[in-house]
């Protein structure tokens, strides 16, 4: 039996489990951004390393307490359900309330090339088979008591379906390289990187899509980060 690897992380110290391409990825990134729109007072992003003054004042909207629960009582699994269903119809604070959540800030950047967000094999593949847009958004979402995430969604389009579902293939395999999601530098602050830990791709029609959560203060448990890419990844296109 292979040894049980682990990896740090902002809240300690957890586990790295084989995900569909079997294994956790690491995803570190930061570009320049299109455009940014804030929600609420928040004025950044924070994470990984950064000290917990500096993510409170980057996150002002998150110590209100002003997030109502949509869903009181129900369990993670009704919550993800019924979020699915809001980020489908592109409702995004619904989708986030459904986990007692609210967005803070998000930014958006538009493509049209995509080597330079490219790495290892995935980069090779994209140099072989031409895409036709890169859409990257990075939200940060928090539940008003100073525990916050980010999300990213990865957009990727190409000319075929099979081409769609080539890349997948080759993204969701460890040390295959990354589309990489939009650095925290984005939403103002640097210091913080996805994992690759809390992940979920799909294919939509000619696009391959991309959503990662992961923590940048306070504590949000597991299952609600992996939710929180399993809703996420069926956001439509801003």
């Amino acid at each position: 039996m292979a040894k049980q690897e682990f990896r740090q992380g902002p809240n300690g110290p957890y586990p790295i489990t084989p995900r569909k391409g079997g294994g956790a990825k690491l995803f570190v990134g930061a570009v320049a951004v299109v455009s940014v729109v804030g929600v609420g007072s928040a004025a950044g992003l924070g994470g990984a390393g950064i000290e917990a003054g500096t993510v409170a004042e980057a996150l002002p909207g998150n110590v209100s307490g002003d997030v109502v629960d949509s869903l009181p009582g129900r369990s993670l699994k009704t919550r993800t359900s019924e979020a699915r269903k809001s980020a489908e119809r592109g409702r995004k604070r619904e989708t986030f309330g459904r986990f007692k959540l609210k967005q803070l800030k998000q930014a958006v950047r538009h493509e049209t090339e995509c080597l330079t967000a490219a790495t290892g094999r995935v980069r090779d593949y994209l140099a072989r088979h031409r895409c036709t847009a890169l859409d990257r958004a990075l939200y940060a979402i928090g539940d008003g008591h100073g525990n916050a995430a980010a999300i990213s969604v990865v957009r990727v389009g190409f000319p075929k379906k099979s081409d769609a579902t080539g890349c997948e293939k080759v993204e969701e395999v460890q040390g295959s390289g990354d589309l990489k999601p939009l650095g925290a530098a984005a939403l103002g602050l640097a210091g913080f990187s996805f994992s690759g830990h809390h992940y979920d791709s799909r294919i939509d029609k000619r696009t391959l899509v991309i959503a990662e959560a992961e923590t940048v203060a306070g504590h949000l448990d597991v299952g609600t980060l992996d939710a929180l890419a399993e809703v996420s990844v069926w956001f439509p296109r801003l």
